[in-house]
């Protein structure tokens, strides 16, 4: 170390950023979190490091965790950081370097001396990283352990000239195998662990990029012996010789074990025949850690004697057991501060009560009469009873003690202790305060496509009060006692007139079940709303009639009636409160009758008619109208028929054609009367002309082939003088094809 030191400050390095299961205190982070250290200057953070020095003369500074550690619990302990040394130095070389320590009495100030920033008289372990000879005032690289009182008054007395045998180490140089300077950082593993062979000894390993510097046992000297808690930290100087002294990632595990609790008590009853108490001990090790099979416990009296029967341990007095928990794998320290507080006294069962739920207003509850916390004593026995006579007498004990049966009322327990301590308790049975529900009434409207049902929103009925409570919907009361076939979609719930159930249950888990009654709104439809007939140009007003609470017809008129309309399909929306019926209405064209025939006798017609509606008025001339479809001493020739139905529309018509009479005829050859002639009617479609005897049996048949003319012939031969019918039918040219059939007689004279 430079022996020109004019002034150093001291250093302690160690920031908690973070805590971990075995790791509890770090120097991380980017910039470097340091909360729970103090920083003395002209240590400062740079980024992801701390910069303990600078390259500068005569600088010194340290970092300083503020939490005292005790390592008195520590089996094993480990330190992990990054270091580099670098800058240019001076032209003394570059010096002195940095120290890492555990001390009883770490610098809060700056200090002179040449020791690497460590105070004077420093107490406890120091580990130093050395560039400057000071014997030679050259250069090297050395590591120098002391566990002891360090002096560093003068530059003769600092850690580089501190030599106690098994308390002291100082490295070959290491200049050539494991330089210092350099522009990268090299890591370093420091880890204690107490000598199996010397337990005041620490054996401390020392790594350096993995390679081992020092691995060897070391004794505490003077008042290092003695120390109880010290303070890790870093601290570094530079004198006439300079160097950038840094450090990062630093890590510390020393943490001890966590514990759920420091302090158990525990009450037990003493034993009636000795007046003491009889606990193990071993039993609470749960309380303090959840895995304990990682763990070994150690328990000591108030006055520290081990206890070497923890699961069977006696007093009889009141005292504190204080108990040790060791980590197995020895990477945490030992927590010495458990305690469990034993107490002697009395067994008092204590009267409790226990609420049930009185479902459904069943009258019964069943009660866990386990669950009734009568007493803590750890192992108790407990017997129940109906009354105080059975448990005096020990007869009718109850068997269904986690499923009791019971109207509210009391039972009575007998608690034993393990140490044979007994007392009875009272447990009063009695209900949760009951849930209030009442019957509620649903109402909805029909669904269009199937009208006797509608969709509910059970969730909307009205059936408790209540808060904290849930619902579950059943179809009947029986499901719902049960919890089975739950509708699963409450709230478009589909169904008919009729009841659901509702399952309300509080959060004791106590349920009642309340009926609400569905009822279907059915669709309210118009009375007086008709379809109409009118003639296919004629219009005609729609009423819906008064008494629904809205309209909305499908031409946009909200009124209760419509005029003026045409022939079509209407609808119109019809509001009763909340709910719309759709009616249609028809306005329907009149359907025309139809002239389907007409008969013709002589100059008589009468005229057929189907279609429409009757009664039908006729007419010849489309203004005269008469009831009868008859109409007689017509002339010869073509007439024009007129005929319309009830509505009276446009009136249909056809034409026909009234044919000559002709009623002898003489076929002799004579070229008289020889023959009836009707081709004149040969231009109507589908004209037959056919002749019948008095009989009605057919004679002959005059169609386009033979002219349609007959000369009193059948079958080829003349037939007999007399008289004879014949037919002549057709269709009218008109769209209706009207059939037209004229009838008449004729006298056939057969003269030879």
């Amino acid at each position: 170390m430079n022996r020109n030191l004019l002034l150093y400050f001291f250093f302690i390095s160690l920031c908690f950023s973070g805590r971990f299961s075995s790791q509890t205190y770090q120097l991380t982070g980017n910039p470097v979190n340091t909360t729970g250290w103090t920083v003395v200057p002209s240590t400062v953070v740079n980024g992801d490091f701390v910069m303990i020095t600078d390259d500068l003369t005569n600088k010194s500074g340290a970092i300083k965790l503020n939490d005292p550690i005790n390592l008195k619990y520590c089996d094993k302990w480990r330190i992990e950081f990054d270091f580099r040394l670098d800058g240019n130095g001076t032209s003394s070389g570059r010096g002195d370097g940095f120290a890492f320590w555990y001390l009883q009495n770490p610098p809060v100030v700056s200090q002179l001396g040449s020791g690497l920033g460590i105070p004077q008289n420093a107490i406890g372990l120091m580990i130093g990283f050395d560039l400057y000879n000071n014997t030679t005032a050259g250069q090297m690289n050395k590591v120098h352990l002391a566990y002891g009182v360090v002096q560093n008054t003068t530059d003769n007395n600092n850690i580089e000239y501190y030599n106690t045998a098994g308390s002291s180490f100082h490295s070959a140089d290491l200049t050539s195998t494991q330089p210092f300077i350099g522009a990268t950082y090299k890591h370093v593993e420091v880890t204690g662990e107490v000598d199996p062979a010397t337990p005041a000894n620490w054996i401390i390993t020392l790594k350096i990029e993995g390679n081992t510097i020092v691995s060897q046992s070391f004794a505490p000297q003077g008042a290092a012996a003695t120390m109880t808690t010290g303070y890790f930290g870093f601290s570094g100087s530079t004198g006439a010789a300079s160097v950038r002294s840094s450090i990062k990632n630093v890590k510390i595990y020393t943490d001890k074990v966590q514990i759920l609790q420091s302090s158990i008590p525990v009450s037990t009853c003493p034993n009636p025949s000795t007046n003491s108490g009889t606990v193990n001990l071993t039993s609470y090790n749960n309380q303090f850690v959840s895995n304990t099979a990682n763990y070994t416990f150690s328990y000591f009296t108030s006055t520290g004697v081990p206890i070497t029967t923890p699961a069977n341990y006696q007093f009889t007095s009141n005292t504190t057991v204080n108990v040790v928990v060791k980590d197995n794998a020895g990477v945490l320290c030992d927590n010495p501060d458990g305690k469990i507080v034993l107490t002697l006294s009395p067994l008092n069962a204590d009267d409790v009560t226990l609420k049930a739920c009185n479902n459904n207003n069943a009258g019964t509850g069943t009660f866990n009469l386990n669950s009734a916390a009568v007493t803590n004593v750890l192992g108790a026995v407990k017997k129940y009873y109906k009354n105080l006579a059975d448990l005096n007498a020990g007869t009718n004990e109850i068997v269904n003690t986690n499923a009791y049966v019971s109207i509210p009322g009391k039972v009575y327990v007998k608690v034993t202790t393990p140490q044979g301590c007994m007392d009875t308790a009272e447990i009063t049975l009695s209900f949760y305060n009951p849930i209030i529900v009442q019957e509620a009434t649903l109402q909805s409207c029909f669904i269009d496509t199937n009208i006797t049902s509608a969709s509910f929103d059970l969730s909307t009925a009205n059936v408790t009060a209540q808060t904290g409570i849930s619902k579950k919907y059943y179809t009947t009361a029986a499901n719902a006692i049960s919890g089975t076939n739950e509708i699963i979609n409450p709230n478009a719930y589909i169904s008919t007139s009729g009841a659901a159930y509702v399952k309300v249950t509080d959060e004791n888990g106590c349920y009642m079940i309340a009926k609400i009654n569905l009822v279907v709104l059915p669709p309210v439809k118009s009375s007086i709303l008709k379809d109409k007939i009118i003639c296919i140009d004629a219009r005609t007003n729609l009423d819906a009639g008064p008494g629904f609470d809205g309209y909305e017809w499908n031409t946009g008129a909200t009124t209760s009636s419509i005029q003026g309309v045409p022939v079509g399909m209407y609808w119109v929306k019809l509001k009763t409160g909340n709910c719309y019926t759709l009616q249609t209405v028809k306005v329907i064209p009149a359907a025309e009758p139809t002239i389907s025939s007409i008969d013709i006798t002589n100059n008589t017609i009468s005229i057929n008619v189907n279609g429409g509606t009757p009664p039908y008025k006729y007419s010849l001339d489309g203004i005269n109208w008469q009831d009868s479809n008859v109409f007689s001493g017509l002339p010869r020739g073509e007439v024009k028929i007129f005929v319309k139905d009830f509505y009276n529309c446009e009136p249909v018509h056809v034409q026909i054609t009234v044919p000559n009479l002709i009623n002898a005829i003489t076929p002799n050859g004579d070229n008289v009367n020889d023959f009836i002639d009707y081709s004149a009617l040969a231009y109507k479609k589908n004209l037959v002309f056919i002749v019948y005897d008095r009989y009605g049996n057919k004679l002959y048949e005059a169609n386009k082939m033979r002219n349609f003319t007959w000369d009193g012939t059948a079958s080829g031969k003349k037939i007999l003088t007399g008289t004879y019918w014949y037919t002549i039918t057709w269709n009218e040219d008109d769209k209706n094809n009207t059939q037209t059939k004229y009838s008449g007689w004729i006298l056939v004279k057969n003269r030879d």
